[in-house]
């Protein structure tokens, strides 16, 4: 039986291109770079700091919608010492709205490390960043090659498309066959002068001519050199991955109302969105899947019932639903979440984990207080209803 990169009869080995291809691949990006690489704040610097910074926030995220959050998060932290002296509710609030939260609190512990083990700087060898809370082999390669000029090799989204295509590579790059062919390519590809800049225009090629759907081959500098155009294979390369199952799921978010304040609690390290600000919540149950066609002010005497004594063992309070404040639908990884939010009246009982994870706040201190999305438009509901009424 083949390997996944034998599909068309040329084993792996192969398909690295000889040394004339590297020549021109090299010389054509270079020449293609220079004339349309775009200007993006984190490209004009060779400071780690900035770099890290960004290449962290880049994850998952589009370039669009980190500038803005690169710009206000500089601002605040601009250097990694302010950053390792900061509170983690400041960092998590610089933070709110790029979600995957483990990587600020990742780059706060990795502050913190830099400074109390390296006086602030950073290591220049992609081996010994790797060693840092949240640094991958890609990150790691970026710091060390954008900072340092240092000839690390990079895959990541975009250009792992890329090298699959220029390689014509039809198996699963996500597989450890097909990493340590991408790998062992982008290693390969890379000049001895100018490495960063190198990658830089890899990574720019990828994001903004090789797109995963409808690559502009015609304007791509590397077209001659691609083995996925010559045997138009551009839509099948590289091989997608398979989608996830979606979940529906059914959550009741409760806004616990005592005098002119409300409960919000800290979530746990073992929770989604760990260490942000919230109003209780609770995932409920299949009983309610049921009723999923039905208003949720129908649905507020079945919730009452159901999550009182969740709500007093979470808490360390009882209260009682009043109101539907609003319904928000929205996804996580897998799940396609309903969230019911709900105001409750105070009834009695006292905090159950003090006021270091749980706080009664009123609504003009929310702001200061990193929360989930979700749980800021719920809080932004209430302030501008309570505002209101006023």
């Amino acid at each position: 039986m083949s390997s996944a990169g034998e599909c068309d009869g040329t084993p792996e080995s192969e398909l690295i291109p000889d040394g004339n291809r590297m020549t021109r691949l090299r010389r054509n990006l270079s020449r293609w770079y220079a004339a349309n690489g775009r200007e993006l704040p984190w490209r004009a610097t060779h400071d780690p700091y900035r770099i890290w910074i960004s290449e962290i926030m880049l994850q998952q995220t589009t370039v669009a919608a980190v500038i803005p959050y690169f710009d206000r998060f500089l601002k605040q932290f601009p250097t990694v010492d302010v950053l390792a002296a900061a509170d983690e509710n400041d960092v998590l609030r610089m933070w709110e709205g790029l979600g995957y939260y483990s990587r600020a609190r990742n780059i706060h512990t990795t502050a913190r490390q830099l400074v109390a083990e390296r006086d602030g700087t950073f290591p220049e060898d992609a081996d010994e960043l790797q060693r840092l809370p949240g640094i991958g082999r890609y990150t790691a390669g970026a710091i060390a090659s954008f900072a340092f000029d240092r000839r690390a090799p990079i895959v990541e989204a975009n250009t792992l498309r890329l090298y699959s295509r220029l390689l014509g590579y039809q198996g699963d790059p996500r597989s450890s066959a097909g990493q340590k062919l991408l790998w062992r390519f982008a290693e390969e590809v890379l000049p001895r002068k100018q490495p960063g800049r190198f990658n830089q225009a890899l990574m720019e090629l990828g994001s903004t001519v090789c797109t995963p759907t409808a690559p502009d081959c015609p304007k791509c500098p590397l077209r001659t050199v691609c083995r996925a155009f010559a045997e138009n294979l551009q839509s099948e390369i590289p091989r997608p991955k398979p989608r996830p199952q979606i979940t529906p799921v059914v959550e009741a978010s409760i806004a616990i109302r005592r005098a002119d304040t409300y409960l919000l609690r800290q979530r746990r390290p073992e929770e989604r969105w760990a260490g942000l600000w919230d109003f209780p919540r609770f995932e409920v149950g299949p009983d309610l899947l049921s009723q999923a066609d039905e208003s949720p002010e129908r649905m507020v005497p079945f919730l009452q019932q159901s999550l009182r004594q969740p709500l007093e063992k979470l808490t360390g309070v009882s209260a009682e639903l009043t109101s539907v404040v609003t319904e928000l639908r929205h996804s996580v990884t897998r799940y396609r979440i309903r969230l019911i939010c709900l105001e409750a009246e105070y009834r009695d009982g006292r905090l159950a984990n003090g006021e270091e994870t749980q706080q009664w706040c009123r609504p003009e201190e929310f702001e200061g207080l990193a929360f989930s999305v979700t749980g800021r438009k719920l809080a932004r509901l209430l302030s501008q209803r309570d505002i209101g009424s006023s």
